[in-house]
């Protein structure tokens, strides 16, 4: 039974995993997306990276899952960042938009089954607003379309607030003409010689407002505004999810609009959220310039997917560690050639572990407690591993790799490029000499062109390090 942490509810939902081939319809999963207007930072990828796990883990466990991811290039601070740069905002949009594609692959990220973009679903997103005024829920003003939260009885239902919390708690949209401070865009109306994109509606040229994007791109790839799961950073919880639900439920009339909300925590740097608008960003493309995939996966699974991070140097170290671990573990499993079967007692520990492993897993995607329980496993045939022989050698090394790789991990190769293999070979002839402050040396240059050696009983096992370089 897999336990999902419903933010609408505030409690864990049970799913059963479904019997392979039994699965009628696909869990329809929308994730908000990011606003195209500058290369993408450790925030995005803390928000995508977590539900790339979650969404593969459903699919291990036998769920179809549909996962769409809107585009959002449609936004003021793409219009706002075009004029500062004096380039056409589409155009804009657009390089950045195959700039996020770029960073995704780079992550490894390939459970996403669609990508929208808002500029793609004008005809939808007007359709939206013309049923919402045919049932009373908009009106206009000079400045635009708004949506009147007072009329949705439920606005606040997500955030847990009610409106007077809501108007003197949260940054709200300027507008002396709206009816509600609270009330906000459907439809934005084009500024007299503003350069925009704007496009022609029945209630006047302009562009859609940022919520009512996200209800018109799922109605329009799921055929209705009612589906199973929806996810996006817990930052974007209150106004845009819950407007989200106010525009959905006020359209169709049916509740709830998402059965099951999932939201990732926050990432901060020194104590602030990790954001474009405060300019205290890494990029991905900057991070995986000093440090492989593997170590920034490594790193966001060792937090819970809805904790607050603090980024620090500490953040990426322990990760880099935690991978030379399992690298050193792996590289001296390689070194056993005896032969010999399966003993129950091995098998009992793999047992153990993976039962330990899927129940952590199960539990809200607990990925923290999962790796403790991959270290477990690592840890128990760490001290034992030269009485193993080569079939338990390879069933532990098959049952970490296969748990890695349900978490997203894919270990660094383990060979060895033709130069380091032959400074390993030339440092055992020295030591077998005895001479072992020129083996001393050699290892030093080994590690200098980043690579690892130990010396075991088996013979010497080398593995590619993962520890950070802070100096560049």
């Amino acid at each position: 039974m897999v336990v999902i942490y419903n933010t609408l509810t505030g409690k864990k939902e049970r799913m059963k995993p479904p019997k392979p081939g039994r699965q009628k319809k696909p869990l329809r999963l929308f994730v908000c997306g990011p606003t195209v207007y500058d290369y993408s930072h450790l925030g995005h990828a803390r928000t995508y990276l977590a539900f790339d796990t979650i969404v593969n883990y459903l699919r291990h466990r036998e769920f179809l899952v549909f996962y769409l991811q809107n585009i959002t290039d449609i936004d003021d601070k793409i219009i706002e960042r075009a004029v500062e740069e004096r380039k056409n905002p589409k155009e804009l949009a657009v390089f950045f938009e195959k700039t996020y594609y770029q960073d995704m692959k780079s992550l490894g990220i390939k459970s996403v089954n669609k990508y929208e973009r808002a500029s793609d679903h004008i005809q939808e997103i007007q359709s939206q607003i013309s049923r919402l005024f045919k049932k009373g829920y908009a009106y206009q003003t000079k400045n635009g379309v708004y949506f009147s939260v007072k009329k949705f009885k439920n606005y606040g239902i997500l955030s847990r607030q009610n409106l007077d919390e809501l108007r003197h708690g949260w940054r709200i949209e300027p507008d002396l003409e709206k009816k509600d401070p609270l009330d906000f865009a459907l439809w934005k109306f084009i500024k007299p010689n503003a350069k925009e994109l704007f496009w022609p509606s029945p209630w006047g040229d302009g562009r859609p407002g940022w919520h009512i994007e996200d209800t018109a791109i799922a109605e329009a790839i799921f055929g209705k505004l009612q589906y199973e799961l929806h996810g996006g950073a817990i930052d974007l919880k209150f106004p845009h999810h819950e407007s989200e639900i106010a525009q959905a439920e006020a359209i169709s009339g049916k509740k709830p609009y998402v059965k099951i909300w999932l939201h990732t925590g926050v990432l901060l740097v020194e104590e602030e959220k990790m954001s474009k608008s405060l300019r205290n960003f890494i990029t991905i493309r900057d991070f995986l310039k000093r440090h492989p995939v593997a170590v920034m996966r490594v790193a966001f699974l060792r937090h819970h997917y809805r904790s607050p991070i603090n980024y620090n140097q500490g953040f990426v170290i322990q990760a880099a560690n935690a991978l030379n671990s399992i690298l050193e573990f792996l590289s001296k499993l390689n070194l056993i050639k005896k032969n010999g079967a399966v003993g129950s007692m091995t098998r009992e520990k793999i047992e153990t572990a993976k039962k330990e492993f899927y129940a952590k897993m199960d539990e809200d995607f607990n990925t923290p407690e999962a790796l403790a329980a991959l270290f477990k496993l690592i840890g128990g045939f760490q001290s034992q591993i030269q009485s193993l022989n080569k079939k338990e050698a390879a069933l532990i090394k098959n049952t970490v790799v296969k748990q890695l790789r349900i978490l997203g991990v894919k270990p660094p190769s383990s060979s060895m490029p033709p130069n380091i293999r032959s400074l390993i070979a030339a440092r055992e002839r020295i030591r077998a000499k005895r001479e072992f402050s020129r083996a001393d040396h050699l290892r030093k240059k080994i590690e200098t062109l980043g690579y690892m050696v130990e010396d075991t009983p088996m013979g010497p096992v080398a593995w590619k390090k993962m520890v950070p370089d802070y100096n560049q």
